[in-house]
């Protein structure tokens, strides 16, 4: 555990090296923060949901971004909750933005259908 707090807040917008799920790589690129203040300071771990180009093919569950500008995005994007992942956030590149207001709630929705009950 950790007692530092992290610089990051839930819906940021950031940059970070996200793993191909079908190769040992991974790549920098956008990702949402879905974890609490608490938990990130407790951890020093960060769950992170997936940005993409909505150039891309849909999946199920993807929320597009309303605003690009205020989320820090320079294209057309998504946040694909189907691919979430964890990372201590001392690996984040940066900050890039923050998810609008009106695109968390169905982030959250579409997390939860994605999760066990």
């Amino acid at each position: 555990m950790t007692s530092s707090g992290s610089r990051f807040k839930p819906w940021d917008v950031v940059a970070v090296p996200f793993p191909y799920s079908d190769q040992a790589t991974d790549k920098v690129r956008p990702a949402v923060v879905l974890s609490s203040p608490r938990h990130m300071q407790g951890t020093g771990v960060c769950y992170l949901a997936m940005v993409t180009s909505a150039a891309n093919p849909r999946w199920p569950g993807d929320v597009p971004v309303s605003n690009l500008r205020g989320a820090g995005l320079p294209a057309p994007s998504v946040v694909r909750p189907a691919k979430i992942m964890t990372l201590n956030d001392s690996r984040i590149v940066k900050r890039l933005g923050a998810l609008p207001k009106a695109d968390q709630s169905h982030v959250v929705a579409a997390v939860r259908v994605f999760l066990a009950h």
